[in-house]
């Protein structure tokens, strides 16, 4: 296939505006290899990485996809966040994707040597600020996105941001699955997609296979259709979709207290190898905040349960966007990759018949009508 030229794809050297946005425990450097060897751009999840896993990730990207290029997730709101980051401008990464958090320090070490910053942004408002801070593109993530997503759709939210920064590049995210999609984003404003579940769902990715076949099976009686989400903020302390499965629904149904979430944040912590003492102060001055932080860390379990074991019906929730209604195979991203390129080319072909033969219909009519006054003079 030919490759599509936007303003993402000149900035990062990819041939297609396809982003593999960093999820944990899902784009992992082979995922990540695969996206950018395929022509787009896959972003390795650093969160529950620690830095020198993250340099070792970096290489093992590098080793399988030479030369391509690729992008570290930083959710700088996360304890060991700015450590991975700093890990990332030493490695000169390409691309780092910023989220939940001022990303000028970042930005600052990394167009030193030429780096991009993109920043996941859900409003107007957080929008300005990331540019202000430096950010070279924003990732606008819509209500329909996996996980974290914001009030407003992709419908409203892309060409509100898009018209409100003109010249500032987009990546969209949130309810884009194929190739129509693709061609809705660009007629949007926006210069690329981010398509997580999709990616997710693809024969590389690490998710269980459990999972993908529960994604990818179109039986409306059994299946995942665009409707079997929820979207709440009880799981993990930031609103959040995830797949609609008995142990999402029981996590859902409340906050968990707060001792609850200290002793699984601390246990996470441990887990990551995020020593006590960065975890516990937040918590004793800046308790909203830190309630947030150790909620997210909190649910990891639960995450890794469903994302690595494939347990949907015990303790495991699994992140995933209302764009699972549109996912019914699982095949290779390379495959898919060509697949959704095709489609979006097929499509906006279709579109630009439809408005060649309305341009001829009134150019025939003004034909029509100067004639009539000729007969008429």
């Amino acid at each position: 296939m030919a490759s599509v030229s936007t303003r993402i794809t000149k900035m990062l050297g990819c041939k297609y505006p396809l982003v593999l946005p960093g999820m944990s425990w899902i784009s992992t450097p082979e995922l990540v290899a695969a996206v950018s060897n395929a022509g787009g751009v896959g972003i390795l999840a650093t969160g529950p990485l620690t830095a020198p896993q993250t340099k070792e990730a970096i290489a093992k990207i590098r080793e399988l996809a030479p030369n391509k290029p690729f992008g570290i997730g930083a959710t700088l709101l996360m304890p060991g966040a700015e450590e991975n980051a700093k890990v990332a401008l030493e490695e000169q990464v390409p691309l780092i994707n910023v989220s939940l958090g001022k990303p000028d320090w970042v930005a600052d070490a990394a167009h030193q040597y030429g780096g991009k910053v993109l920043c996941t942004v859900v409003n107007a408002k957080h929008a300005g600020k990331a540019v202000e801070s430096g950010a070279d593109a924003l990732m606008v993530t819509g209500h329909e996105a996996a996980a974290h997503g914001g009030d407003a759709t992709s419908l409203v939210l892309i060409p509100s941001i898009a018209q409100r920064f003109p010249d500032v590049p987009i990546v969209a995210a949130g309810g884009f699955a194929n190739g129509r999609g693709l061609t809705a984003a660009l007629s949007l404003g926006a210069d690329a997609v981010a398509m997580g579940s999709r990616f997710a769902t693809t024969a590389e990715s690490p998710l269980a296979w459990n999972i993908k076949e529960a994604i990818a099976n179109p039986n409306l009686d059994g299946g995942s259709t665009e409707t079997d989400t929820i979207y709440s903020k009880n799981f993990d302390g930031i609103p959040a979709r995830v797949m609609k499965y008995p142990a999402a629904i029981q996590a859902n149904k409340r906050r968990t207290p707060f001792p609850i979430v200290c002793y699984r944040a601390f246990q996470a912590a441990r887990e990551m190898n995020i020593p006590l003492w960065k975890v516990l102060p937040g918590l004793l001055t800046q308790f909203e905040k830190m309630y947030v932080v150790a909620q997210f860390g909190a649910a990891t379990e639960a995450i890794q349960a469903a994302t690595v074991h494939g347990d949907l019906d015990e303790k495991g929730v699994q992140f995933i966007g209302q764009c699972q209604g549109l996912i019914h195979d699982i095949p290779t991203v390379d495959f898919l990759v060509q697949e959704i390129i095709h489609e979006a080319s097929t499509v906006t072909n279709e579109n630009s018949a439809r408005f060649e033969s309305v341009n001829e219909s009134k150019s025939r009519l003004q034909e029509l009508d100067d004639a009539l006054r000729e007969c008429e003079a």
